[in-house]
């Protein structure tokens, strides 16, 4: 009989490097598992990158104030976007992404003026779109961008069509944001680690997950740093600047990836508050100052 083993499959999609994990006895069911999670990954980076001239954004974004008809998924997705949006006080909105116009945040104190980010302003907001299910109609200049939902979307999508496929337990990771179906064989729990904010830490931590999914949102990576203060690339849409004072890093647990990073994110906005609301929301949670 053979053994359990965890089969391995990485691939890189929505600009960060995948890996799919799966515990089973046969090698080609794992290569089978990873192959569905990566064609999954694949087929909704197509369809809602903004980089892609064919995706349902792009379509919408080329608009130009006429009203777009939207699939059953997309129509979903908004309407989760426009739930978060009115939960948040507007503080989470897909209508932002026009912002990196002005904010590149690559580590240098190229900090926009207030009078290049209030040009801006205008073209943020979500309450300025007309969303009557299955109709968008955005302003023109206006833009959508799922890059705050896309890979959590991704990552539970690939996991519920591994589930479908096979009862195996499996860990799907896109770029550090998560999904377990299953505890390991004799219950034994997924382990996880948190990127550490520290450039002298291999690790901020280790996490067991038997199930669910996990989501990170921080800014080790992405920031600007000028006369000692750092911005986070976590924009409040209302204002079009960062954050005042975030945690360096939020890591959340959940039932879905996508809630978890939904809440992740809502943290993020909460700056200072970031803990109080997470407690709130009664959630796992680790943060990183």
């Amino acid at each position: 009989m053979s053994e359990l083993t965890v089969h391995r499959h990485g691939f890189s999609a929505m600009a960060s490097p995948c890996e799919v994990q799966a515990e089973c006895e046969d090698p080609a069911l794992g290569a089978e598992l990873g192959r569905i999670a990566e064609a999954e990954a694949r087929r909704i980076e197509q369809k809602y990158s903004r980089y892609t001239d064919t995706s349902v954004v792009a379509r919408i974004n080329a608009s130009n104030g006429v009203p777009v008809e939207v699939d059953e998924e997309t129509a979903s997705l908004l309407d989760y976007a426009a739930n978060c949006h009115a939960l948040s006080g507007g503080q989470f909105d897909i209508t932002s992404g026009v912002l990196r116009r002005v904010w590149t945040f690559d580590g240098s104190d190229r900090v926009p003026s207030a009078s290049r980010v209030a040009e801006i302003l205008p073209l943020v907001g979500w309450d300025k779109a007309i969303w009557s299910r299955p109709f968008i109609t955005l302003p023109p200049g206006m833009q959508i961008d799922m890059g705050g939902l896309g890979k959590e979307y991704a990552v539970d999508r690939a996991a519920q069509a591994i589930m479908q496929h096979a009862h195996v337990p499996a860990l799907i990771n896109f770029g550090g944001d998560l999904r377990v179906t299953a505890p390991r064989s004799g219950e034994r729990k997924w382990r996880i680690a948190i990127e550490s904010v520290d450039a002298g830490k291999a690790s901020g931590g280790v996490l067991s997950l038997s199930a669910g999914g996990i989501a990170t949102s921080g800014d080790a990576r992405r920031f600007l740093l000028k006369n000692g203060k750092r911005y986070s690339h976590i924009l409040d849409p209302r204002t079009g600047f960062p954050v005042e004072d975030p945690p360096r890093s939020i890591t959340v647990a959940a039932r879905s990836c996508m809630e978890a990073g939904t809440l992740a994110t809502l943290a993020m906005l909460k700056g200072t508050d970031a803990e109080a609301f997470l407690e709130k929301e009664n959630v796992q949670s680790w943060v990183l100052w």
